[in-house]
């Protein structure tokens, strides 16, 4: 299970709860995440992640849809090849986020989450301060970003766009494109 959280525009927090990584690995792309980067509203400094312009007007994928339950597309081979790719960039952010070495596992008092990971000594607990996502994308190491121009390359497939995406493609290009087809999505009728 994941969940993304975002602001809606009265400053609510608006969270999306799937347990399949296709799903993940969607708001995880570069294709999406450039919607909100280039058209979006800002909060501060930074891009704001709303729900009109971030996620329900991305042109998902006939038959991906975040409307579908995930089993429903389960034996897609889209869906397959991004939830690999999404499953391999979580598990590689996640051994960085918690290493194994200074962290114990114990189980979570609630039924159904995750085991709470909790430093060995203060040393540990200083190091694990640092292992912060942001701190992560500061630094963007190679293997990080390998991991998401694999998950960039299965959601450009989906779409159609492998080959141009192989060979590079531009911001303007991608938001066009993204554009396209939610005007062809709005023309056809059902």
């Amino acid at each position: 299970m994941w969940l993304h959280q975002y602001n809606d525009p009265d400053g609510q927090p608006e969270i999306i709860a799937r347990d399949d990584d296709t799903a993940f690995g969607f708001p995880h792309s570069r294709i999406h995440d450039l919607r909100p980067r280039r058209m979006g509203s800002a909060a501060q400094d930074r891009p704001r992640y709303t729900p009109s312009t971030s996620f329900e007007t991305f042109p998902f994928p006939v038959g991906l849809t975040p409307g579908i339950p995930a089993a429903k597309y389960a034996d897609d081979p889209r869906a397959q090849a991004i939830a690999a790719a999404a499953a391999r960039l979580n598990a590689r952010r996640e051994a960085w986020l918690n290493p194994p070495d200074p962290v114990r596992r114990v189980p979570e008092v609630v039924p159904g989450c995750p085991d709470r990971r909790l430093p060995d000594d203060e040393a540990a607990a200083k190091i694990l301060k640092t292992r912060t996502l942001t701190n992560l994308y500061g630094s963007r190491p190679a293997w990080l970003d390998n991991a998401h121009k694999a998950l960039d390359q299965a959601v450009a497939d989906t779409h159609g766009w492998g080959d141009d995406w192989a060979r590079g493609m531009g911001e303007d290009d991608i938001l066009a494109r993204l554009f396209r087809l939610n005007q062809d999505r709005a023309a056809t009728p059902g």
